[in-house]
């Protein structure tokens, strides 16, 4: 197992990020409420693929816990029963934690894919876990940092659950995201620690510095969007998915701290790449930083100006994630040059 652990560290982060895509999907589609229990999908595990499937029918089979919509909400089935010819509501309670009782079959299959990978994400850290354990006389850190991933996405799965019964709560929704990236960080320190491959890598504590002031304005820009995003949500909900000029038209404050902010973002990185490049330290994934930031300003810029043209919501959050987790591994990276540096 501990031979293989570095592959299934590696494994875990790359489903991580794929949940992370899959939920972003799920926020550009507004498919968040496509599956309006938890953990299932309309009382099935595996969803409804019509609207007939949740309309009363004579002479059927329900099992505890099925839902059907009757009169615009969602109605659960109290126990096994068959119906007769005629609709009996002693049989049925009315589902109260909202009163999202709509079916679009599109919404509901990419919202139930999200909860999939999501499963399937949760038992890869499991197993990561197990294997951490050979390593707790050694490096006990990778162990806790282990338990933390699965204790970090069985916190997510009850999130996501409290999300979907309060009907994409805002606060919820930017905390959701701000888990995430704390799993993505353990991971990336578990993968950095049992990597076997040595890199090169010039000491430079003006660097480190830098990087450590990158990364805490990447999660103070992921903050920011997160809560433009939570307003044009809201804004969908007003003006309708179509109105998509009117989604920005007066937008809060928030949305200019965020925009000139990146600004800030872009200037602190580039003299990280100036610093890099002159003192020739090695750090070649700063290139990317440098990549990903112009790509995701440009993400911003067609949203804001273009309308939000399709996929760059979906992309806009998915490079911030991947930018975060370079950085955070670059800072890992500076570390242990530094600490080699001072051990010669």
């Amino acid at each position: 197992m501990k031979k293989h652990f570095h592959t299934i560290a590696k494994v875990t982060l790359t489903l991580v990020y794929i949940v992370i895509i899959a939920g972003a999907v799920v926020r550009m589609t507004g498919s968040g409420m496509g599956c309006p229990d938890w953990p299932k999908c309309f009382g099935y595990y595996i969803p409804p693929t019509e609207e007939a499937q949740l309309q009363w029918q004579p002479n059927h089979f329900y099992e505890d816990g099925m839902v059907i919509i009757v009169d615009e909400t969602l109605q659960v089935a109290k126990e096994d029963f068959t119906t007769t010819t005629a609709f009996n509501a002693e049989n049925w309670e009315t589902y109260t934690k909202h009163d999202y009782a709509k079916f679009n079959a599109f919404h509901t299959w990419v919202e139930y894919i999200n909860r999939l990978f999501g499963a399937l994400a949760g038992l890869a850290t499991l197993l990561l876990f197990v294997g951490s354990c050979w390593y707790w006389k050694e490096q006990k850190v990778i162990t806790i940092l282990s338990f933390f991933t699965v204790a970090g996405m069985g916190f997510q799965a009850w999130l996501g659950k409290t999300v979907v019964d309060s009907n994409l709560a805002p606060f919820k929704i930017t905390t959701h995201m701000m888990m995430a990236l704390l799993i993505v960080a353990a991971l990336l320190y578990i993968v950095h620690a049992t990597s076997a491959k040595i890199k090169t890598h010039k000491a430079d504590a003006t660097f480190t510095k830098l990087l450590y002031a990158s990364i805490v304005l990447t999660v103070i820009q992921i903050v920011l969007g997160t809560q433009v995003r939570q307003f044009v949500d809201e804004q969908v909900k007003i003006v309708g998915e179509t109105a998509k000029s009117l989604w920005l038209a007066t937008p809060e404050l928030d949305f200019y701290i965020h925009r000139t902010f990146s600004i800030v973002v872009l200037l602190v990185n580039i003299w990280l790449f100036y610093r890099y490049k002159k003192l020739a330290l090695g750090f070649t994934k700063v290139n990317w930083v440098l990549v990903l930031l112009v790509l995701e300003i440009l993400s911003g810029i067609a949203m804001y100006y273009f309308n939000f043209p399709f996929g760059t919501q979906t992309i806009h959050i998915v490079l911030a994630t991947i930018l975060f987790g370079i950085q955070f591994y670059l800072i890992l990276e500076a570390r242990k040059a530094q600490n080699n540096a001072e051990s010669l």
